[in-house]
């Protein structure tokens, strides 16, 4: 009786562990795809004649978080949209293409909103820094060969006007 006992126990003992090791599903977790919401419009005028060179709507990125993630995980921009970062104080800015899945062209713009750098051709998903080479309060992120394609220049200088939601 011992012996079936302990047999029993035992073929217990092995179903109980090999029910507990099955696999249990994996849960895939993936982050929601941000979509583009108008929040202003955005001029440049060329600083020789002051003629409109590109006009945009803008998302604008101001809180900690925001301008901590920009244009993460974005597949596409529309050529016509960009993304304005909005710093609280001048300063030197750096900015990497961490998780950006497209090429761009960073606007780098003083507090008197006048161009005063660029990085052309921002590379997808490379983490080099991209610095601003002098104190700024803004950086305008646009679709890459945008800059060239409608000539802006140093000095060149740009105004949004937020919309009402």
């Amino acid at each position: 009786m011992n012996a079936l006992k302990n047999k029993t126990l035992l073929i217990l003992s092995v179903l109980f562990i090999i029910v507990g090791c099955k696999e249990k599903p994996v849960k895939i977790i993936e982050r929601a795809t941000a979509t583009f919401s108008k929040e202003a419009t955005l001029t440049i005028t060329k600083a020789k004649d002051s003629t409109l060179a590109l006009q945009l709507d803008i998302e604008i990125a101001e809180t900690e978080y925001e301008t901590q993630t920009g244009l993460m995980d974005r597949d596409s921009m529309d050529e016509n949209q960009g993304m304005l970062f909005i710093f609280p104080d001048v300063s030197m800015h750096s900015f990497y293409m961490k998780n950006t899945k497209i090429a761009l062209d960073l606007l780098y713009i003083d507090d008197n909103l006048k161009i005063v750098s660029f990085k052309k051709n921002a590379k997808p998903l490379d983490e080099s820094s991209l610095s601003s080479e002098v104190p700024v309060q803004y950086v305008l992120e646009i679709n890459a060969g945008l800059a060239d394609k409608y000539g802006l220049e140093v000095g060149d200088r740009i105004q949004f006007e937020r919309t009402n939601h």
